[in-house]
């Protein structure tokens, strides 16, 4: 299973005006045999999942991955109520459910985000846990808001290598947590107010691997519609030599009512902080 796709790019929320729109798209790349990327793109939740095993076991991962999220009440169509508390649960409930199903021989990454309301006011709730990424461009700033969690990012959290160096380390795609394998299964959120214009980019490392964060904020910056930008980056992806699977999912926030635009921005919870 690679996809959990909604049947519309473009939905609305229950704040007046407030509107998504959005587009996905995966490719198993130029040099790999199996597509192990799952993905899923359903209003109030967007993610991405990269699946680790090889010979189908990274494909079956990473499919329960997001079939567990998209059987979630929490995260049903038109809910916006989920609350990191909430999410981990669901992460570790599709942690056994990997586990049961591939013996524990097989892991996947997971990063996206899901819309939740507080006061009639929308945020962004991110997760992640792996190196599987989200950007986001608000008012002109291009930044990741996930990090992730691999040696080589230890690495540079530690000093002793650059961003630079960790893009070409031969250890890069070694992850530190997952679900389904290995023993850190906690993941890691971020509370962000959505503003006006908002367009936020979940990927697996199949796009990031290729593409440096210059080239992805030109393309995102430039191509209006957002089906037209992941096209336009799966494409520059495979160009750049396509050595992994490629996922990308996009989405715009237009008409944001309220108060969101000076909302104050948790950087980051503990799942344990929830959201009330």
């Amino acid at each position: 299973m690679n996809s959990q796709p909604a049947a519309s790019a473009d939905t609305a929320s229950g704040e007046p005006g407030f509107s998504l729109s959005y587009g996905y798209g995966t490719d198993r790349g130029l040099r790999r045999e199996l597509n192990e990327d799952s993905f899923i793109a359903s209003d109030p939740v967007f993610a991405v999942a990269d699946g680790m095993g090889g010979h189908e076991a990274g494909e079956i991962a990473s499919g329960t991955c997001v079939r567990t999220l998209a059987s979630a009440p929490q995260l049903s169509a038109g809910v916006r109520s989920a609350t990191a508390m909430d999410l981990q649960a669901c992460l570790l409930d599709a942690d056994s459910r990997i586990r049961a199903a591939t013996g524990a021989r097989a892991g996947t990454t997971l990063s996206g985000v899901v819309v939740v309301e507080q006061m009639g006011i929308p945020y962004w709730l991110v997760m992640n846990i792996g190196d599987s990424r989200t950007y986001r461009l608000s008012q002109g700033e291009f930044s990741q808001v996930s990090v992730d969690h691999s040696e080589v990012q230890e690495l540079v959290d530690s000093g002793d290598i650059s961003p630079e160096q960790a893009a070409v380390h031969p250890r890069r795609h070694v992850v530190t947590r997952a679900l389904g394998a290995g023993d850190e299964t906690e993941a890691d959120f971020w509370l962000l107010p959505i503003q006006e214009g908002d367009r936020v980019m979940v990927c697996s490392d199949g796009l990031n691997g290729e593409l440096g964060d210059e080239h992805l904020f030109r393309i995102l910056s430039t191509v209006a519609r957002p089906q037209d930008a992941v096209d336009a980056l799966i494409q520059a992806a495979l160009r750049s030599g396509g050595r992994d699977n490629v996922t990308v999912i996009v989405i715009d926030a237009n008409n944001v009512a309220g108060e969101a635009g000076v909302a104050t921005t948790a950087p980051y919870l503990s799942a344990a902080d929830g959201i009330e």
